[in-house]
């Protein structure tokens, strides 16, 4: 197996694993926002949320580019 292989499939595992471990968290976040809207704290609590999704977004399709990548040194 290629370094660009074991590359790919590292940064999708450690991906998930943060993603999943920081879901809970979000999850809070957006409850205390839905029952405090007009708090100030709710304010950074959404920012931190939207970057989340952002990042999460990111890790996807540098994801997808990894693995793309890898079939056309691959196959190609």
């Amino acid at each position: 197996m290629d370094l660009l292989l074991w590359i790919t499939i590292g940064f999708i595992i450690i991906g998930f694993v943060v993603l999943t471990s920081m879901k809970k968290g979000m999850e809070s976040k957006l409850a205390f926002i839905t029952v405090n809207m007009e708090d100030e704290e709710s304010s950074k609590k959404a920012k931190s949320i939207i970057w989340w999704i952002v990042s999460t977004t990111a890790w996807g399709i540098v994801s997808m580019i990894l693995i793309v990548w890898w079939f056309h040194n691959h196959f190609g």
